[in-house]
């Protein structure tokens, strides 16, 4: 909740809903070349193999269909936590309630967003193949677990990262509104975004480029399994510190940017929202 903002001003979980698929769409087609990039700088057959610069924009349509309603179930499950566990906007247990809210988002929405994900990160890595074509080949040789492949993997590395990303954001708007005396307004909070996502994206890169490795893997290879520690392991067997940090600029610089459009987006979205209904 804003500093200074009763219940009664908060707008309702549909406006959540909306502000956030809408946010969720815009941010992931904004920035799906910078994506691709830092997909095929962790792809084991490397860069150039993974496509180099080449069809950037291979696996969009799964961006497409996933990130509206991934990012709806965020958000409305990040504000109906948070609802639950409203604390008094001075109470320390504020960042606790903020890191729940943001857990439970995660795990709720990573439920749309894994089977996107493989889909597009394996369409990443072989522009060739469309979109369909590969989803169809999963399901084929998989089955629908081959959808799901890295769910444990994106949530462990997903958790931490909204962990940092969420608490920092919503502290660095309480703190910038205490500052000026009034609500931040939404380029200042798409601003805090940005330095939260940019900050969480750095210390949580490893856990990305496991989940990667693991739904890039072959079906039936150790990888494949699942096991996060094992594919951390690999990596930093065969390439050390460097491998488990590979494309963490593009991954920084687009996750700083997406804050920036997302959270920045979502706040206006739900303000404009919220403005519409309060009218006559």
């Amino acid at each position: 909740m804003a500093p200074g903002a009763s219940p009664a001003d908060q707008p309702g979980f549909g406006v959540a809903l909306l502000a956030g698929g809408i946010a969720g769409v815009s941010v992931d087609l904004i920035l799906f070349p910078l994506d691709t990039i830092k997909t095929r700088l962790q792809s084991p057959q490397g860069f150039n193999k993974a496509g180099g610069f080449r069809g950037i924009y291979a696996g969009v349509p799964s961006a497409a269909i996933g990130s509206f309603p991934n990012a709806a179930a965020f958000f409305i499950t990040y504000e109906y936590t948070k609802f639950l566990l409203r604390t008094d906007s001075s109470s320390y247990l504020v960042p606790v309630t903020h890191m729940l809210a943001a857990c439970a988002g995660e795990v709720v929405a990573c439920l749309i967003r894994v089977p996107s994900e493989v889909v597009k990160q394996r369409a990443q890595v072989s522009a060739a193949s469309g979109t369909f074509h590969i989803f169809s080949n999963i399901l084929y040789q998989e089955g629908i677990q081959g959808l799901y492949r890295g769910y444990k993997s994106t949530v462990l590395r997903e958790i931490p990262f909204s962990l940092v990303q969420f608490p920092l954001w919503e502290s660095l708007k309480a703190l910038w509104s205490r500052k000026q005396g009034h609500v931040v307004d939404s380029w200042q909070s798409a601003a805090c975004g940005a330095f939260a996502g940019g900050f969480a994206a750095v210390v949580t890169t490893p856990l990305d480029v496991a989940k990667t490795r693991i739904m890039l893997a072959k079906a039936g290879s150790a990888t494949a399994s699942g096991n996060v520690l094992s594919a951390l392991l690999e990596v930093w067997k065969t390439q050390g510190i460097s491998g488990l940090f590979a494309g963490v600029f593009p991954r920084m610089a687009a996750i700083s940017l997406g804050g920036f459009i997302f959270l920045g987006a979502y706040d206006q979205t739900r303000s404009l929202l919220f403005l519409g209904k309060a009218s006559p």
